[in-house]
């Protein structure tokens, strides 16, 4: 019997479920920044925008006239779809299953993992989830389904490209991995959701090597009308998309919708060791919780928010002195910044001037599903590099809460723990659910 082996049968009969350390060997990243973690991450340091304008005739009715949209072509940091999957293949696949299958590739060739045998391939899970459907391909089946010719016109593949559950299916049968296939689908909070499931489940022993993380391309005519007639997306700078997205800012005046996916290669810490991988960080806390509140505000107080962070912060057995920045969810709509910050004021008390506090929206926008793992990755890359990344178009925040806010320009992280540097990745969704991952560089 291998050692192995020996250790997964004490854990199950003695019950150690947190005895697993939990590290990140690979990262994959699309979005409006570009595609590659290499490209994006100096890109969000350097204060650059990836939202542009909505010029399209087809959104010609709509108020918002901006988003971040996937750059598409043959240069670096551009995403050609055809270097990566077959028209055949796409065939069958949604838009956002394939970013998820390209970021995917990106973590697991950063990972250098592709497992061979039987038990490697059973030992290796997927976690990948999606916010919302693909709402063109619903648009034009019902519509075909209700011309003339009906029923005929219908896409044999209709529904697999609306199951949320494609993506993780996809990467699955991409890569052999037959162990935990798993989806989220949890609104805003998908992508650390997706995340801290996966985390635990290496953790309690189900799996050694999980692909986790979540993809979303709804920046559609249908899912922009349909956020705009909520009130939610930002109407007021059209003209300037590039400041558009302003979290904690007076003059913020809703969220930018944006595409793209996040995928991280989550490892068990000997595996990892055993194999020389390189470790870029550990997730070490996950917390979760409910508002009970409205379908999509947030309490005033950001209680449900406090919660989280603190569930997160116990379950990582970390003293709130320790923590070095939080990576805020902040979309830049004004209640939701608002009670957010109350929120981390409550759980920071008198460190509140120590922490940084930063929202990578300003930069990327609202990633939706993808918005969590997207941001675990940058939180993942602070801790690593010691520096903190903006929150561009925050001139004026107006919370009048001392909060230390990262504006504009990066700032090294001055970290009172020169071992481990600590941080904590929110994310909020509609319905309630929320969602935190404490994460720290890897010692």
């Amino acid at each position: 019997m291998t050692s192995q082996l020996v250790r997964r049968l004490s854990y199950a009969a003695t019950g150690r479920q947190r005895s697993r350390r939990v590290v990140v060997t690979g990262m994959g990243l699309i979005t409006c920044l570009g595609v590659g973690t290499d490209h994006v991450w100096p890109r969000l340091l350097a204060g650059e925008c990836g939202i542009t304008a909505l010029d399209a005739e087809k959104y010609n009715n709509i108020p918002c006239k901006v988003a971040g949209v996937v750059p598409r072509g043959p240069e670096p940091g551009q995403l050609n779809l055809d270097d990566h999957t077959s028209r055949a293949e796409r065939r069958i696949m949604s838009l956002g299953s394939c970013y998820a299958l390209v970021a995917a590739s990106e973590a697991l060739r950063q990972a250098h993992w592709s497992p061979k045998t039987e038990e490697e391939k059973c030992r290796s899970g997927v976690a990948v989830g999606m916010g919302m459907v693909d709402l063109d391909e619903i648009v034009e089946t019902g519509t075909a389904l209700l011309g003339k010719v009906g029923y005929r016109k219908v896409n044999p593949y209709f529904i697999p490209h609306i199951l949320v559950n494609m993506a993780a299916g996809h990467i699955s049968l991409k890569y052999g991995l037959k162990g935990v296939n798993h989806a989220v689908s949890t609104a805003c909070a998908t992508g650390v959701h997706a995340i801290g499931d996966a985390s635990r489940f290496i953790a309690h022993g189900d799996v050694d090597v999980m692909v986790c993380g979540g993809a979303e391309a709804a920046v559609t005519p249908l899912g922009v009308a349909g956020f705009a007639r909520m009130r939610a997306l930002v109407t007021t700078f059209n003209d300037r998309p590039k400041e558009a997205c302003r979290p904690f800012d007076r003059e913020r005046d809703g969220f930018v919708m944006a595409e793209g996916a996040g995928v991280l290669v989550l490892e068990e810490l000997e595996h990892a060791l055993a194999r020389k991988a390189d470790i870029y960080g550990e997730i070490l806390g996950y917390g979760l919780s409910g508002d009970a509140n409205h379908v999509s505000a947030p309490t005033a107080d950001g209680d449900g928010a406090y919660r989280c962070m603190s569930a997160a912060l116990r379950d990582a057995g970390v003293n709130i002195c320790d923590l070095g920045y939080i990576n805020a969810h902040a979309t830049s709509t004004p209640l939701g910044d608002e009670a957010e910050s109350k929120a981390i004021a409550r759980l920071l008390g008198p460190c509140n001037s120590d922490v940084y506090v930063s929202s990578t929206k300003g930069a990327v926008g609202h990633l939706l599903g993808a918005s969590g793992s997207v941001e675990t990755i940058f939180t993942v890359m602070a801790c690593k590099t010691a520096l903190v990344p903006p929150t561009i178009n925050c001139h004026n925040p107006d919370t009048r809460l001392g909060l230390n806010y990262v504006q504009n320009s990066a700032e090294a992280w001055r970290s009172k723990d020169i071992v481990r540097r600590v941080a904590l990745t929110n994310s909020f969704g509609f319905g309630g659910t929320n969602a935190c991952l404490c994460i720290g560089s890897y010692s």
